[in-house]
């Protein structure tokens, strides 16, 4: 089996991502870069409690098959189109968490109020445009709507995130849900107040070049 590393490590946080409750049944994406060629991807309609490193699929960036005896998620032209346009991400997370998931079905951005959410994502949490799942159309708005950002929401579908590596894409996915979580609770007690773009650069910053251990 090519690439066994990378496919357990998608198979395995499938199955984290399902006890998270962040996707439910056979909804949501996974998938990773192996090369500036090559990504693996979860398969379609298998359960994430059920998948095993042989079920992900190994795909080139035109979407063909390389190795592997299952059906790609609908959602391949989605990846690898935002692998083609942005060299810098390595890992794509597609989940339907409930908070974020509200926030497609009513096409409203996840506002610049959350500091952690801020400094991980770049600010708020743009809408791509609707189109039908598995559609080219889909594709090109979700790389819209992500810009420089590492997430964004699809329209009446639920979150995108897109980082270097699958660790970061599903911290990315588990900060943006508990901010939009948060933000709901917040309109509740009077309304959401936002950041400005200067303390939105200055946060961004600091995470990407001072935070943590370096």
């Amino acid at each position: 089996m090519l690439f066994k590393e990378i496919r357990n490590e998608i198979a395995n946080l499938g199955k984290e991502i399902a006890a998270s409750g962040f996707n439910l049944g056979t909804w949501g994406n996974i998938s990773a870069r192996i090369d500036e060629k090559q990504i693996a991807i979860t398969p379609s309609g298998i359960a994430y409690e059920t998948i095993t490193a042989e079920d992900i699929v190994i795909i080139d960036l035109m979407g063909n098959i390389i190795e592997g005896n299952k059906k790609p998620s609908i959602e391949l032209p989605l990846h690898t189109e935002i692998y083609k346009a942005k060299n810098k991400v390595n890992a794509i997370i597609h989940t339907h968490s409930v908070c974020c998931t509200a926030f497609a079905i009513a096409r409203k951005p996840i506002p610049a109020a959350c500091e952690d959410m801020i400094q991980i994502v770049g600010g708020q949490v743009e809408v791509a445009e609707y189109f039908l799942p598995g559609s080219e159309e889909l594709a090109k708005s979700t790389v819209t709507a992500l810009g420089n950002k590492s997430a964004c929401i699809m329209a009446n579908h639920g979150l995108l995130t897109a980082a270097s590596n699958l660790n970061e894409a599903y911290k990315i996915a588990q900060i943006v849900e508990k901010s939009a979580q948060a933000v709901l609770y917040a309109k509740s007690l009077g309304g959401v107040v936002e950041l400005s773009q200067e303390d939105i650069d200055f946060m961004r910053d600091f995470y990407l070049n001072k935070y943590g251990q370096r």
